[in-house]
Protein backbone atom coordinates (compact mmCIF):
# COMPACT_ATOMS: atom_id res chain seq x y z
CA UNK A 1 0.00 0.00 0.00
CA UNK A 2 1.27 3.30 -0.90
CA UNK A 3 1.73 5.76 1.71
CA UNK A 4 -0.84 8.32 1.92
CA UNK A 5 -2.79 6.28 -0.60
CA UNK A 6 -6.22 7.57 0.52
CA UNK A 7 -5.16 11.22 -0.38
CA UNK A 8 -6.69 12.38 -3.74
CA UNK A 9 -3.93 10.85 -5.49
CA UNK A 10 -5.98 7.78 -5.47
CA UNK A 11 -3.13 5.40 -4.60
CA UNK A 12 -0.83 6.31 -7.24
CA UNK A 13 3.06 7.31 -6.34
CA UNK A 14 3.69 11.10 -5.25
CA UNK A 15 6.20 13.49 -4.44
CA UNK A 16 5.40 14.90 -0.54
CA UNK A 17 6.74 15.83 2.65
CA UNK A 18 6.74 14.24 5.71
CA UNK A 19 4.46 17.16 7.27
CA UNK A 20 2.26 16.31 4.47
CA UNK A 21 2.15 12.30 4.37
CA UNK A 22 3.31 11.42 8.33
CA UNK A 23 2.25 7.86 6.94
CA UNK A 24 5.48 7.48 5.39
CA UNK A 25 7.01 6.94 8.77
CA UNK A 26 4.66 4.83 10.52
CA UNK A 27 7.14 1.76 11.59
CA UNK A 28 3.89 -0.71 11.18
CA UNK A 29 4.30 -0.19 7.08
CA UNK A 30 6.70 -3.13 5.54
CA UNK A 31 7.34 -2.95 1.93
CA UNK A 32 8.04 -6.69 2.19
CA UNK A 33 5.17 -8.02 4.49
CA UNK A 34 6.70 -8.71 7.53
CA UNK A 35 6.97 -12.73 6.94
CA UNK A 36 8.84 -12.39 3.93
CA UNK A 37 11.12 -9.63 5.75
CA UNK A 38 11.73 -12.67 8.75
CA UNK A 39 12.54 -15.42 5.69
CA UNK A 40 15.28 -12.70 4.24
CA UNK A 41 17.12 -11.62 7.02
CA UNK A 42 17.10 -15.77 8.15
CA UNK A 43 18.70 -16.61 4.66
CA UNK A 44 20.78 -13.91 5.02
CA UNK A 45 21.96 -14.83 8.41
CA UNK A 46 22.65 -18.57 7.28
CA UNK A 47 24.50 -17.63 3.71
CA UNK A 48 27.61 -18.83 3.10
CA UNK A 49 27.70 -17.18 -0.62
CA UNK A 50 30.34 -15.43 -1.71
CA UNK A 51 27.72 -12.71 -3.34
CA UNK A 52 24.73 -12.17 -1.99
CA UNK A 53 22.05 -10.88 -4.65
CA UNK A 54 18.83 -9.65 -4.01
CA UNK A 55 17.52 -8.77 -7.30
CA UNK A 56 13.84 -6.46 -6.36
CA UNK A 57 12.34 -3.75 -8.42
CA UNK A 58 12.15 -0.56 -6.75
CA UNK A 59 15.29 2.07 -6.44
CA UNK A 60 16.82 1.27 -2.74
CA UNK A 61 19.28 3.39 -2.25
CA UNK A 62 16.45 6.41 -2.24
CA UNK A 63 16.23 10.09 -3.74
CA UNK A 64 15.58 12.87 -1.78
CA UNK A 65 14.30 16.15 -3.07
CA UNK A 66 15.80 18.72 -0.73
CA UNK A 67 19.06 18.67 1.99
CA UNK A 68 16.95 16.53 4.76
CA UNK A 69 15.42 19.07 6.13
CA UNK A 70 11.52 19.31 6.67
CA UNK A 71 10.83 20.88 3.64
CA UNK A 72 12.29 17.71 1.90
CA UNK A 73 10.27 15.78 -0.49
CA UNK A 74 10.37 12.06 -0.84
CA UNK A 75 9.15 9.75 -4.14
CA UNK A 76 6.97 6.92 -2.43
CA UNK A 77 6.73 4.90 -5.82
CA UNK A 78 10.14 3.79 -3.61
CA UNK A 79 11.72 2.80 -0.78
CA UNK A 80 11.62 6.21 0.32
CA UNK A 81 8.06 5.58 0.65
CA UNK A 82 9.15 3.04 3.44
CA UNK A 83 11.78 4.35 5.27
CA UNK A 84 11.38 2.31 8.00
CA UNK A 85 11.35 -1.00 6.40
CA UNK A 86 14.34 0.02 4.65
CA UNK A 87 15.91 0.54 7.53
CA UNK A 88 15.18 -2.43 9.13
CA UNK A 89 16.73 -4.07 5.99
CA UNK A 90 19.62 -1.99 6.22
CA UNK A 91 20.59 -2.31 9.66
CA UNK A 92 20.10 -6.24 9.21
CA UNK A 93 22.71 -6.08 6.38
CA UNK A 94 24.83 -4.58 8.78
CA UNK A 95 24.50 -6.51 12.04
CA UNK A 96 23.94 -10.05 9.83
CA UNK A 97 26.60 -9.30 7.70
CA UNK A 98 26.20 -11.61 4.70
CA UNK A 99 29.33 -11.27 2.26
CA UNK A 100 28.84 -9.41 -0.61
CA UNK A 101 25.24 -7.83 -0.78
CA UNK A 102 24.19 -6.33 -4.12
CA UNK A 103 21.22 -4.69 -4.98
CA UNK A 104 19.71 -5.53 -8.41
CA UNK A 105 16.57 -2.83 -9.06
CA UNK A 106 14.45 -0.95 -12.07
CA UNK A 107 11.08 0.27 -12.23
CA UNK A 108 13.17 3.67 -12.71
CA UNK A 109 13.51 3.70 -16.53
CA UNK A 110 17.37 4.67 -15.81
CA UNK A 111 20.50 3.84 -14.75
CA UNK A 112 21.79 4.03 -10.70
CA UNK A 113 25.12 3.12 -9.27
CA UNK A 114 24.39 3.68 -5.60
CA UNK A 115 25.55 3.13 -2.07
CA UNK A 116 22.94 1.74 0.35
CA UNK A 117 24.00 3.56 3.59
CA UNK A 118 23.20 2.05 7.46
CA UNK A 119 20.82 5.21 7.80
CA UNK A 120 19.03 6.20 4.84
CA UNK A 121 18.60 9.50 5.83
CA UNK A 122 22.16 9.78 6.94
CA UNK A 123 24.41 9.21 3.67
CA UNK A 124 27.17 10.24 5.35
CA UNK A 125 26.95 7.04 7.35
CA UNK A 126 28.58 3.17 6.45
CA UNK A 127 27.97 1.84 2.97
CA UNK A 128 26.31 -1.61 3.87
CA UNK A 129 25.73 -2.89 0.11
CA UNK A 130 25.99 -1.77 -3.53
CA UNK A 131 22.72 -1.12 -6.00
CA UNK A 132 22.52 -1.35 -9.36
CA UNK A 133 19.35 -0.23 -11.42
CA UNK A 134 19.06 -1.05 -14.71
CA UNK A 135 17.32 1.11 -17.21
CA UNK A 136 13.98 0.27 -19.71
CA UNK A 137 14.59 -1.37 -23.30
CA UNK A 138 12.21 1.36 -24.81
CA UNK A 139 10.27 3.29 -22.53
CA UNK A 140 11.23 6.80 -21.98
CA UNK A 141 13.29 7.73 -18.59
CA UNK A 142 12.50 10.63 -16.08
CA UNK A 143 13.87 14.25 -17.11
CA UNK A 144 17.67 14.13 -16.80
CA UNK A 145 18.02 17.75 -16.07
CA UNK A 146 15.68 17.79 -13.33
CA UNK A 147 17.06 15.13 -11.38
CA UNK A 148 20.89 15.73 -12.37
CA UNK A 149 20.58 18.99 -10.44
CA UNK A 150 19.14 17.41 -7.15
CA UNK A 151 22.17 14.96 -6.67
CA UNK A 152 24.31 16.88 -4.48
CA UNK A 153 21.31 15.89 -2.37
CA UNK A 154 22.00 12.46 -2.85
CA UNK A 155 25.87 11.59 -2.17
CA UNK A 156 24.95 8.40 -2.02
CA UNK A 157 24.37 8.12 -5.63
CA UNK A 158 27.46 7.95 -7.73
CA UNK A 159 26.10 7.72 -11.23
CA UNK A 160 22.44 8.51 -12.81
CA UNK A 161 21.42 8.78 -16.62
CA UNK A 162 17.71 8.21 -17.92
CA UNK A 163 19.08 9.80 -21.56
CA UNK A 164 19.75 6.10 -22.24
CA UNK A 165 17.50 2.85 -22.84
CA UNK A 166 19.16 -0.86 -22.89
CA UNK A 167 20.02 -3.30 -20.13
CA UNK A 168 22.99 -3.75 -17.92
CA UNK A 169 25.28 -7.37 -18.05
CA UNK A 170 27.19 -8.83 -15.21
CA UNK A 171 30.60 -10.79 -15.58
CA UNK A 172 30.63 -12.48 -11.70
CA UNK A 173 34.39 -13.96 -10.51
CA UNK A 174 35.37 -15.32 -6.75
CA UNK A 175 37.29 -11.80 -6.67
CA UNK A 176 35.12 -9.37 -8.40
CA UNK A 177 31.66 -8.28 -9.91
CA UNK A 178 31.59 -6.04 -13.01
CA UNK A 179 28.62 -4.50 -13.99
CA UNK A 180 28.42 -2.87 -17.75
CA UNK A 181 25.71 -0.37 -18.42
CA UNK A 182 24.88 -1.09 -22.36
CA UNK A 183 23.25 1.72 -24.39
CA UNK A 184 21.37 1.26 -27.43
CA UNK A 185 21.99 4.01 -29.60
CA UNK A 186 18.44 4.27 -31.03
CA UNK A 187 15.35 2.00 -29.78
CA UNK A 188 13.38 2.96 -33.21
CA UNK A 189 16.08 1.51 -35.72
CA UNK A 190 16.37 -2.23 -36.18
CA UNK A 191 20.03 -1.62 -36.74
CA UNK A 192 20.62 0.46 -34.13
CA UNK A 193 24.07 -0.24 -32.24
CA UNK A 194 25.14 -1.28 -29.24
CA UNK A 195 28.12 0.63 -26.85
CA UNK A 196 28.71 0.35 -23.69
CA UNK A 197 28.07 3.16 -21.05
CA UNK A 198 29.86 2.95 -18.73
CA UNK A 199 31.68 -0.35 -16.57
CA UNK A 200 31.20 -0.85 -13.00
CA UNK A 201 33.23 -3.31 -10.65
CA UNK A 202 32.48 -4.62 -6.97
CA UNK A 203 35.59 -5.95 -4.95
CA UNK A 204 34.97 -8.82 -2.64
CA UNK A 205 34.84 -7.64 0.79
CA UNK A 206 34.64 -4.12 -0.30
CA UNK A 207 31.00 -2.77 -0.31
CA UNK A 208 30.88 -0.03 -2.79
CA UNK A 209 31.40 0.05 -6.42
CA UNK A 210 33.92 1.46 -8.42
CA UNK A 211 34.30 2.56 -11.84
CA UNK A 212 36.34 0.88 -13.74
Amino acid sequence: KQACSDGPNGGKGQVVTDAACPDRLDPSRTFLGFKQENWLYDGLARSQARWNILGQDLVMAGLRFGNGDAETRYWTDTWDGYPVARDRMTEALATLKPRNPVVLSGDYHSFWTNDVKRVSADPSSATVATEFVGTSISSSGPPYDSLMANMPNNPQIKFFDSRVRGYMSMDITPRLMTTRYQAISDVRDPRASLSTLNTWVVEDGRPGAQLA
